[in-house]
């Protein structure tokens, strides 16, 4: 830490200074934090889907798999269906993803 001057009227001017820097950071600070809640309010984060379905390629893009929501091996083409579609699915003889085993989560063996 740097020496702080021994006399009163120095001592007084390093408070001064550090008093109006002390409020300009506070400022950017209110300023950025602002920004954020801005950019947050328009692009409000979603919660990912629990149950995703794996679609074929070409035409009709039939259902090929089922995978759980954090599944990492899932890929473009899926997209995201409620706990039910995901269990009719399965019922209905989609794939079970063989890495997240969904039809063991869904209770579906």
């Amino acid at each position: 830490m740097s020496e702080l001057p021994p006399d009163l009227p120095r001592l007084r001017t390093v408070v001064t200074y550090l008093r109006g820097e002390l409020n300009r950071a506070e400022r950017a600070l209110n300023t950025a934090e602002e920004r954020e809640a801005l950019a947050a309010r328009r692009h409000p984060s979603t919660e990912p889907p629990a149950w995703l379905i794996e679609r074929g390629i070409g035409v009709g893009r039939l259902p090929v798999r089922v995978h759980a929501g954090g599944c990492w091996d899932a890929r473009k083409r899926c997209t995201g269906i409620s706990r039910e579609e995901a269990r009719r699915a399965l019922v209905e003889g989609v794939q079970a993803c063989p890495h997240c085993r969904p039809d063991a989560v869904l209770g579906i063996e």
